[in-house]
């Protein structure tokens, strides 16, 4: 998920009795749900290097277990020097701040899971890739729900009230500017901002019930969450039974979330010689549709493999889930480009697509 869902689930969470448990307990919870993508800093180093990396060592069951010691010590740290600083003993205490800690840290690989791009939850012992495919990248409700408990106990000064304004403009802006969301969905989010205004306008007696309220806000988020996977599955057993009614077989399909649309999934479904493209829309007349033509797999013969082993396309090779190969003879030899069909339909285009040139010996030449 992106880091503003991180930034609230783990800013949620402090609201709870959780936030009050400890000293340090909010930092630690906002910080160990972000702690993570400490991998993000590959994507300042080159673009390949970041899809073979990224969601994997960071994100895997040992940087559960270290991550969470790091953060505890570090958090321990600053608690010393500011008792040093301010003449005072250290207030944190190491058992009950590590589990806080671990509690966040956890949340991250949880959420990342729920969408298309996926996690390697085994690593560094394995780096079977695991997807949830249930919830967008950047998912407005997942927002909203989170946002509600924090946004009413951390808007009482004008400057955080304006903060607050600003963001809940912004996203109601990119969630009705989102290509295809339906009115009544434009509706329920005006509707959920709406709620927040409400209770913020209460004032005092939310205030006073924040713990009870966040707690409310993460039970729904939970439920959220829980029908957005099921919706992914059911789409995808409703597309293999329409699949097999049109004479085709499905090895393999992906129901893919879209942006601001929960009620629609965008599919790409995998038989034994095609990818074929299709929608479900719960909300339309039609259900299913396909809505691009059909490409053929073809083979991963020796030069796709000779374009996969270039060293600026090894990370993606790692990364690749719905792979599409275009091979195109040159005068100076073979020109493959590379896609991921989760992401986009061009060739060489999309998030990871990439164009490799070979010479007439299948070696690769520099981009």
């Amino acid at each position: 998920m992106d880091p503003l869902a991180h930034t609230l689930a783990g800013a949620a969470l402090a609201q709870t009795r959780l936030g009050r448990s400890t000293a340090l307990a909010s930092p630690a919870l906002i910080l160990g749900a972000n702690s993570c993508d400490i991998d993000a800093i590959t994507m300042f180093m080159s673009r390949d290097l970041s899809l073979g990396f990224r969601r994997g060592w960071t994100h895997g069951v040992l940087a559960l277990v270290l991550l969470p010691v790091l953060l505890t010590i570090l958090l321990m740290l600053v608690d010393r020097a500011h008792g040093a600083w301010r003449g005072r003993e250290p207030h944190t205490q190491a058992l009950p701040l590590f589990g806080i800690t671990a509690l966040a840290v956890a949340s991250h690989p949880a959420l990342d899971w729920l969408n298309t791009y996926g996690i390697r939850l085994l690593m560094p012992f394995d780096g079977t890739w695991y997807y949830g495919d249930a919830l967008f990248i950047m998912d407005p409700f997942l927002w909203l729900l989170l946002c509600a408990p924090v946004a009413v106990a951390h808007s009482a000064s004008r400057t955080t009230a304006c903060a607050w304004i600003l963001l809940g403009f912004a996203t109601t802006l990119l969630v009705t500017g989102f290509e295809g969301v339906p009115t009544a969905i434009r509706v329920l989010w005006c509707a959920g901002v709406t709620v927040i205004v409400w209770l913020r306008l209460k004032g005092r007696r939310w205030s006073q019930r924040g713990s009870r309220l966040a707690a409310i806000c993460l039970a729904a988020t939970a439920v959220y969450i829980a029908g957005m996977v099921s919706t992914s599955r059911i789409a995808e057993r409703k597309v293999a039974a329409w699949l097999v009614e049109n004479g085709k077989t499905p090895v393999s399909i992906l129901a893919s979330p879209v942006a601001g649309n929960p009620l629609r999934r965008d599919i790409v479904a995998v038989d034994d010689e095609h990818y074929h493209f299709l929608q479900v829309d719960w909300l339309a007349d039609e259900p299913i549709r396909a809505v691009d033509s059909s490409i053929a797999r073809g083979a991963d013969g020796p030069v796709v493999k000779a374009a996969l082993s270039a060293p600026h396309v090894r990370g993606r090779a790692i990364w690749l889930r719905y792979p599409f190969y275009r091979v195109e003879e040159t005068p100076n030899g073979f020109r493959v480009s590379i896609t991921d069909l989760r992401y986009a339909r061009r060739p060489g285009a999309g998030l990871g697509g990439v164009v490799v040139e070979l010479d007439h010996n299948l070696r690769p030449r520099t981009p």
